[in-house]
């Protein structure tokens, strides 16, 4: 409420922003990396749950860290309440307590819309920086102008994140060299969400995918498939065609230091296990590398 109370006082915000940075920079040094890397689990993962449930999860499948989802229901304490920049600041203190309880940290917070008029975008922005989030994953090709003043503001990053190819021609986010082209002369903190399981559907290896992009890669979906196929579905890291192995290995040959979501949208209501062996396999992929 205080974003939109001051937003039209500009000298203003970069104050309310301030409030957060030390919480925020606490948060996002505690949180766990591999490789350099990292490494949670895309909330939509656990969508038939609360996000206070999907928290406990992560933590019950091995992992330290989470992408939140937005309209994803808070919890039963907060009924009614779903996650995003308007849920309120009681709310969102209760979700940094839940955070807190398990020890998890939110990492990134996506596919979220961003807005094109500065006050909206600077709303999202601020509760991001207030809950320690360091990338925000979209779709807004049409706001990157207003997500080039908001990266500098906040030191945030801005992942431009891909859907399937569809028969709609003017859909052109499962083009990796599209989205070079949309980031290439903006902020280096604005690149890629990169997919993997959605290029894998639109018929692109997702390690061309990554070299196209390379140097602009924020954060990624990291899914393998079943299949190359629109059909195709998740399948544990390691027994797929998207190749896995390669994937990580590209990210570590680029010094990638973003966030690595496992996004695992098969066996929905009861995915943990799958998700907790895609974590094992990355860890013990680069431990088996001693890195």
């Amino acid at each position: 409420m205080l974003i939109g109370r001051f937003s039209s006082h500009r000298l203003l915000i970069p104050l309310f922003a301030l409030c957060f940075v030390s919480s925020a920079v606490a948060q996002v040094e505690s949180a766990h990396r591999t490789a350099g890397m990292l490494i949670g689990v895309q909330a939509w993962s656990f969508n038939h749950f609360t996000t206070f449930e999907a928290i406990e999860m992560v933590v019950q499948a091995g992992g330290t860290n989470i992408e939140l989802f937005p309209g994803q229901d808070l919890g039963k304490e907060f009924p009614g309440v779903k996650v995003g920049p308007d849920m309120g600041p009681a709310a969102t203190e209760g979700l940094r307590r839940q955070l807190a309880k398990f020890g998890v940290s939110v990492v990134a917070y996506g596919v979220t819309g961003i807005d094109k008029d500065e006050a909206g975008a600077r709303k999202l922005f601020a509760w991001a920086k207030s809950l320690g989030i360091g990338i925000l994953n979209t779709e807004s090709v049409d706001a990157i102008d207003t997500m080039d003043k908001m990266v500098k503001e906040f030191d945030i990053k801005v992942g431009f994140h891909d859907h399937p190819r569809t028969s709609n021609a003017n859909y052109k986010m499962w083009d990796p060299n599209y989205i070079l082209q949309v980031v290439k002369n903006h902020d280096r903190r604005i690149g890629s969400c990169a997919d993997t399981g959605h290029w894998v559907r639109s018929g692109i290896k997702p390690v061309d995918a990554l070299r196209i992009l390379r140097g602009r890669v924020v954060s990624s979906h990291l899914k393998d498939l079943n299949e190359f196929s629109p059909n195709g579905h998740d399948v544990p890291y390691g027994t797929g065609v998207s190749d896995v192995p390669a994937i990580l290995d590209e990210l570590r040959r680029q010094g990638f230091r973003g966030s690595v979501s496992v996004e695992y949208e098969y066996h929905m209501e009861n995915s943990l296990p799958e998700v907790a062996q895609c974590l094992a396999f990355v860890r013990g992929y680069f431990a088996g590398r001693r890195i």
